[in-house]
């Protein structure tokens, strides 16, 4: 008997591009993921490459950050923004030259932009061939997902708006990696019946949903979440272990919860002067700079300063024992005499962005598994019983074990208590009346022109279901709900809607604006061969 392990990463960001501004707020997000997770996540699995140590990963790259990262102008902004974080890091080093550690902490800073730096310039800025390198060389797989995260349950009263956001988004997939998906990964892991006929059409083999999706699926499953299910229409579901999860994802339980690790809201951003901070661009806006020198410590004292060197060895420990507890219940699973799999899928950006030390856990663990490897294979197999685990995409798991059992999963997601209340409840149910009202227009107009008229008609069309698809993204309820950036996010959800509805006027009126819709084309730019149709 084999176990298998499922590391999946889920890199995800809504499409956050303001080319009407100089400088936007928001964009920073983007900005700071590229530096705290994408580079380093890239750039661990390039050392190992580099190492031969053998691995496999599965990724997302979602739609939405797929057409940021191949932006110019995010680009070219984000070259300044690191040019901005190392400037100011070199003024820090001065600011602290007296204060040994703040010192030191400060030219660690300095080093980790400087590094950021040459390793986008090393890849050309490219970091999507990057991926592609790595899909290439075996050791990564990547998903597709919906179009702009839209949240599927919550949009199938119109089933054309969900099947636009599956099968857009497996089209800008091809588009980005030149190749057909074989999983897909469901916004929130959001499930409801009936998800999996669309799947089908897109020719998708397998998605994940959360533990109690296929626990309660009908009928119950043989072996619990440890191995996948066929659907019905086919497509195969890969359910969450919640305990791997809990692990490295809790903040309470979890191990990023250690008081050696960096504490993540102590930024200077919020403590120094803006126009120290800034000097010729202080707008008075207080921000992240990625510049934070606490740790954890705990959570009401005050805090101590950061000991990288000190957390890097605890992220080691952490490693150790990762890898102990999945070899534990791998073992034990085993002995119910069947190929268990444990898939253990994360956000992208808890390694690094919010997880400091995340990406170093995540590459010691790896290292630590596959020397596991080697080692049995230099011993023999009787003294353990077992093989160790091996790490495994959910195709490769499908494709060495195509008999499964067939069940119904259950409607569900991986939002809090499992259900849908983040994004749907008093502070953003609002939204869903305007979303289904567009998605019921945009049905209308795709099916009335559906034999083709003219260039102007098709670049209607093509904006509308734009505008339509952004205002649709799950990212704006989260936001909402948790206040993080209410008024952006509410902001964002009517701006897309009034554009919808007004090219949706003016094109029934026979009266389209075309330096309107040139505007928004402009403005709103992803999806450059957007196909209409799907909403047929």
């Amino acid at each position: 008997m084999v176990g298998y392990l499922a590391l999946i990463l889920h890199a995800h960001l809504p499409f956050v591009r303001h080319p009407e501004h100089d400088e936007f707020l928001e964009e920073d997000w983007f900005f700071e993921a590229i530096t705290e997770s994408y580079l380093p996540l890239l750039g661990m699995m390039e050392r190992l490459m580099r190492d031969e140590v053998p691995f496999k990963l599965t990724m997302t790259v979602t739609p939405t950050l797929c057409a940021m990262l191949q932006d110019q102008l995010l680009l070219e902004r984000y070259v300044h923004y690191l040019d901005r974080s190392i400037a100011l890091a070199e003024r820090e080093t001065v600011r602290n030259r007296n204060h040994e550690k703040l010192r030191g902490l400060a030219e660690f800073y300095h080093r980790h932009f400087l590094e950021s730096r040459d390793r986008f310039f090393q890849w050309n800025g490219d970091l999507l061939g990057v991926v592609r390198r790595l899909r290439d060389d075996g050791c990564l797989e990547i998903m597709a997902s919906a179009a702009t995260h839209g949240l599927l349950p919550l949009l199938q009263q119109s089933p054309e708006a969900v099947r636009a956001q599956v099968l857009v988004g497996c089209d800008s997939y091809r588009t980005t990696f030149q190749a057909d998906p074989a999983g897909f990964w469901l916004p929130e892991c959001a499930y409801h019946p009936g998800l999996e006929n669309v799947m089908r059409e897109a020719n998708l083999r397998w998605f994940v949903i959360d533990a109690h999706g296929l626990m309660f699926g009908q009928p119950r499953p043989r072996r619990a979440i440890y191995a996948p299910c066929y659907t019905l229409a086919g497509p195969a579901a890969f359910a969450r272990d919640r305990d791997s999860s809990r692990q490295v994802w809790s903040a309470a339980e979890g191990y990023p919860g250690d008081p050696a690790y960096r504490e993540f809201y102590r930024d200077i951003g919020f403590e120094l002067p803006t126009e120290y901070l800034w000097p010729g661009e202080d707008d008075g806006l207080r921000k992240f700079t990625g510049i934070k020198y606490h740790r954890i410590t705990d959570r009401d004292g005050e805090k101590d300063l950061y000991d990288p060197a000190a957390a890097a060895q605890v992220a080691e420990a952490h490693a150790s024992h990762f890898l102990e507890v999945r070899r534990q219940q791998l073992n034990e699973l085993r002995a119910l005499d069947f190929d268990p799999i444990v898939a253990a899928p994360f956000d992208a950006e808890l390694f690094g962005h919010w997880w400091f030390e995340g990406p170093q856990f995540l590459e010691a663990f790896i290292r630590k598994a596959a020397h596991g490897q080697q080692n049995l294979r230099l011993t023999s197999r009787t003294e353990y019983g077992h093989e160790d685990f091996q790490l495994a995409s959910p195709t490769d798991f499908l494709t060495a074990h195509p008999t499964q059992q067939t069940v119904a999963p259950a409607a569900s997601s991986w939002g809090e208590n499992g259900h849908l209340s983040v994004w749907l409840d008093k502070t953003n149910s609002w939204i869903y009346p305007h979303l289904y009202a567009a998605a019921e227009r945009m049905t209308t107009l795709a099916r009335a022109h559906a034999p083709g008229d003219n260039a102007l008609t098709d670049r209607v069309l093509k904006q509308v279901a734009r505008e339509l698809l952004l205002a649709q993204s799950s990212d704006w309820a989260f936001l909402i709900k948790t206040g993080t950036a209410k008024h952006y996010a509410t902001k964002r959800v009517t701006d897309h809607l009034l554009r919808f509805n007004r090219l949706y006027d003016q094109f029934v009126a026979g009266q389209v604006d075309e330096a309107f819709l040139a505007n928004c084309e402009w403005r709103d730019n992803i999806f450059p061969d957007i196909d209409w149709r799907c909403y047929v």
